[in-house]
């Protein structure tokens, strides 16, 4: 007997959107593979580092990263087309790769002080770019299930990443890990520079108010 599954009614994604949410993926499920053990290599291999620089590294990251990206945005919404969205984007990701490599160097708590505001810098300018040409793009009958085909591709992955990460560091050391991170960001950036007429665009798609692409589970 032969079993058949009807997926008619999954809406399909358009080229652009499909591409973005491979590219945000890789990317997140880069971070998810050292987010969950980040604090467990600070403490065991960076001078200096206890509970309270954690925290502060956390707050460095998101109080950078939330005052930056409001001015960034301003300027890329002033700026007509779409390029200016695509170089902020592929700039973000780049700073962030470089973050990423960075923390192979590290051995002093303020060297990872630096590298944190690096990765807030790259942060801030790949959130508001992504979710501006994302946003434009979307199919506007099926809006919601394009936002949550991307929210859930990126919880899988760093679902996923989060065991993979740990089993990396534990078999192979953290610098492998710093790599990896890198890497995944750099091959995010290069996915999206293939994008089909997306660096010159034919044509600028208008597109309802969103709220801001932000990392899954965090409001």
């Amino acid at each position: 007997m032969i079993i058949k599954f009807n997926l008619d009614f999954i809406p399909p994604l358009n080229k652009i959107v499909r591409y973005f949410i491979i590219g945000d993926l890789i990317m997140w499920s880069g971070w998810g593979l050292l987010d969950p053990i980040f604090a467990v290599f600070l403490i065991n291999n960076v001078a200096g580092a206890n509970l309270i620089t954690i925290g502060f590294l956390a707050t460095i990251y998101w109080f950078v990263k939330g005052f930056l990206q409001i001015p960034i945005s301003l300027f890329l919404d002033k700026t007509h087309g779409e390029r200016d969205d695509f170089y902020a984007l592929i700039f973000g990701l780049m700073i962030i790769g470089v973050s990423a490599f960075s923390l192979m160097l590290a051995t002093a708590i303020w060297h990872v002080y630096i590298i944190q505001f690096l990765k807030a810098i790259g942060f801030s300018f790949y959130i508001p770019a992504w979710s501006a040409i994302f946003s434009r793009h979307l199919d506007k009958k099926h809006t919601a299930f394009d936002w949550a085909i991307s929210s859930s591709s990126v919880s899988f992955g760093i679902g996923l990443a989060g065991f993979l990460g740990a089993s990396l560091a534990s078999m192979f050391g953290f610098k492998l890990v710093f790599l990896s991170v890198g890497l995944l960001a750099l091959s995010s950036a290069g996915l999206l520079l293939f994008v089909p007429d997306l660096i010159l665009p034919k044509k600028t798609v208008s597109a309802p108010q969103l709220v801001d692409h932000i990392r899954a589970g965090l409001k």
